[in-house]
């Protein structure tokens, strides 16, 4: 797995997609896996990536490589 990925033209830390998934700074971040699923807005590829945005969450966020969607789960 690479430590940075390449998101709609630009090259993303795990910490940044995290940051762009949450839409605010998060605490901590692990690194950015592929996922089995398309885009249902473009058909693109998906990344996830795992992040901590408060002491007591942890989420994994959804980013489409492609467009601007996006998805968190708790």
């Amino acid at each position: 797995m690479a430590d940075n990925r390449v998101v709609q033209g630009r090259m993303v830390t795990p910490a940044k997609l995290a940051e762009i998934v949450e839409g605010e700074s998060v605490m901590d971040a692990e690194g950015i896996e592929d996922t089995d699923r398309d885009c249902p807005e473009c058909g693109g590829n998906v990344i996830s990536v795992g992040y901590m945005p408060s002491v007591t969450a942890f989420v994994t966020g959804y980013k489409c490589q492609d467009c601007d969607w996006r998805e968190r789960e708790e």
